[in-house]
């Protein structure tokens, strides 16, 4: 296992211990104004971090097709040996017959090659590869049906019209596929963030500290009664954990160092308030405080578990697949960092500050970012 995923895990799991259990053994008053302040400036960076890290990473990862862009990369690779063997027999330096020796010996198995090619799976030839076009006329040539000048005329006719033909249809195909990707893109940006519109919906949702700090204030007392089962926010805490588990986890999997760095720092700033408040609700809504700790020690797990569990799993998807993965996490950061600052920011008395406070967040990694690309420490987006 990469020890880097167990490093991640094992920082996410201590932050989230810490935060959660220090309000449930120290007595540490929940400070309204304080935790508002840490939710601000951790909606910013997640929202920067969605908007300049997460979503243009999974972008360019979501529209690289590997085996696609292999077989295009040895068409190209092919069509500029072939030109430079044809160049060869026009300056002199070799004759036609040994130019159409070394070609043949480029296409190798040019016989099979051109089998499969006119008989294959389309069964016809306007879906033969240049090798298989570059065997037919070799054939030509070694059955005497034209000889080894005209052969070499027309393998050079085929590079040059290969050529045409490629980029006309393949802008046209490109796109086709750009459309859509872009659309597959942005299903699973909505995907995330209606997966987390959906559970807040249902009353399984993350905000606790919201809720918690709306009654204190309504009613004068710290107890809260929620409209939904304490087990059921726990639940849907962990599931927004899990998530953010996904997001470092896919980024991990592309191999990027610092871009997973970026990642975890966005993760970790919100999961302390998170996991704090959490601890708050759990005091005040559970009866045995063995209870509360376990309601903590859930919440701390999910995430440290699914990086795991998806750095592990993408790492053997192709590329694309991890590009989607990232860009539903961006979905569900996005939907975190506006719901947990709407509230504050339609409220006459709070908006400003809480605008103040996600601007900040947000200048704070940009900040990073900057320094970063300094220090060619990561991409610069």
């Amino acid at each position: 296992m990469d020890t880097n995923l167990i490093l991640f895990a094992a920082v996410t799991l201590i932050i989230g211990l810490v935060c959660g259990l220090a309000p449930i053994f120290s007595g540490i008053k929940d400070d309204k104004k304080r935790l508002k302040q840490l939710t601000g400036i951790a909606a910013g960076i997640i929202i920067a971090s969605a908007m300049l890290v997460v979503v243009p990473e999974g972008y360019e990862l979501a529209m690289t097709d590997g085996h696609e862009d292999s077989e295009h990369e040895e068409e190209y690779a092919l069509a500029g040996s072939v030109a430079l063997v044809i160049l060869e027999v026009d300056h002199g330096d070799i004759n036609a017959t040994e130019g159409i020796e070394e070609i043949e010996e480029l296409i190798g198995g040019h016989d099979q090659g051109h089998e499969e090619g006119e008989h294959g799976e389309n069964g016809h030839d306007s879906e033969a590869s240049l090798s298989d076009s570059i065997g037919t006329v070799i054939e030509e040539v070694e059955d005497g049906g034209i000889n080894v000048t005209t052969g070499i005329e027309e393998i050079e006719e085929l590079i040059s019209s290969h050529g045409h033909e490629e980029g006309a249809h393949g802008h046209e195909e490109e796109s086709h596929d750009e459309h859509a990707s872009g659309i597959l893109m942005g299903a699973a940006i909505i995907a995330g963030f209606l997966l987390m519109f959906i559970l807040e919906g249902s009353g399984i949702g993350h905000a606790v500290h919201e809720e918690h700090h709306d009654h204190e204030h309504g009613h004068g007392h710290g107890h809260v009664h929620h409209a939904a089962a304490g087990g059921l926010l726990v639940f849907g805490l962990t599931l927004h954990a899990a998530t953010d588990g996904v997001a470092i986890g896919a980024a991990a999997a592309t191999g990027d160092f610092a871009l997973t760095i970026t990642v975890l720092l966005a993760v970790l700033i919100h999961k302390g308030p998170a996991a704090f408040s959490l601890g708050v609700f759990s005091t005040h809504e559970r009866e045995e405080r063995k209870d509360s700790v376990r309601d903590v020690v859930i919440f701390s797990l999910a995430t440290p578990v699914m990086i795991i569990i998806a750095g592990l799993a993408l790492a053997e998807l192709e590329t694309h697949m991890i590009g989607l993965a990232m860009l539903f996490s961006a979905g569900t950061f996005l939907y975190v960092a506006t719901v947990d600052t709407l509230p504050d920011i339609h409220n006459p008395e709070t908006g400003k500050k809480a605008m103040a406070h996600v601007l900040i967040g947000v200048a704070i990694l940009v900040v990073l970012l900057l320094i970063a690309n300094t220090l060619n420490l990561g991409h610069a987006h």
